[in-house]
């Protein structure tokens, strides 16, 4: 990946590993290998076991979490099979959490279905709450990242500052007319 931009949701973050249609250019997701090391980054701890046939699991969760949250940044409610995806993976046993002496909460290492289950109730957790109105696609027109908006005043526009924000803050000198001058 060129730059990993993690939302604090993971999953939110899942969606950011490819997809159909017009996401399928940035798919990462190829092989029961890709999909344990991605689904490691996202879960932040070891990567899960995978079996090929946990794949196509993953990557209907993925996309039932990108629809739902698209839909949702735009106004509207979760389709009920989308919904219905989430619900069905996150009733399978999740990821064990652990207490470190460091006081860090670390998820053990399992299986594929376990993690996604783990994601699946993260995506549950953020749709049943008020954050679910929070959730924005970045502005950048080249860009399209999920995040949720967790600022202050709500308006925030951009996957992250350091990148789309700071470019289009560029951008948008670049093409001030300075005061006085004749257009």
């Amino acid at each position: 990946m060129r730059r990993r931009f993690q939302t604090g949701r993971m999953s939110l973050d899942l969606t950011h590993t490819g997809g159909e249609g017009e996401y399928a250019r940035w798919e990462l997701l190829h092989e029961p290998s890709d999909v344990g090391r991605f689904l490691g980054i996202v879960i932040g701890g070891e990567p899960p076991r995978v079996r090929r046939a946990d794949v196509p699991v993953v990557l209907e969760l993925r996309a039932a979490i990108t629809v739902a949250a698209r839909t949702v940044a735009a106004g509207g409610q979760p389709p009920a099979d989308a919904v219905a995806t989430v619900n069905e993976v996150a009733a399978r046993p999740s990821l064990v959490p652990r207490l470190g002496v460091d006081g860090e909460v670390r998820l053990e290492a399992g299986t594929a279905s376990q993690a996604a289950s783990t994601i699946a109730r993260d995506a549950i957790d953020l749709f049943g709450s008020p954050l679910v109105e929070r959730i924005r696609v970045c502005a950048a027109d080249d860009c399209g990242l999920l995040f949720v908006d967790t600022s202050r005043p709500g308006r925030r526009r951009w996957c992250s500052m350091e990148w789309c924000g700071d470019r289009a803050k560029k951008r948008a000198a670049g093409r001030r007319v300075p005061e006085g001058a004749i257009e």
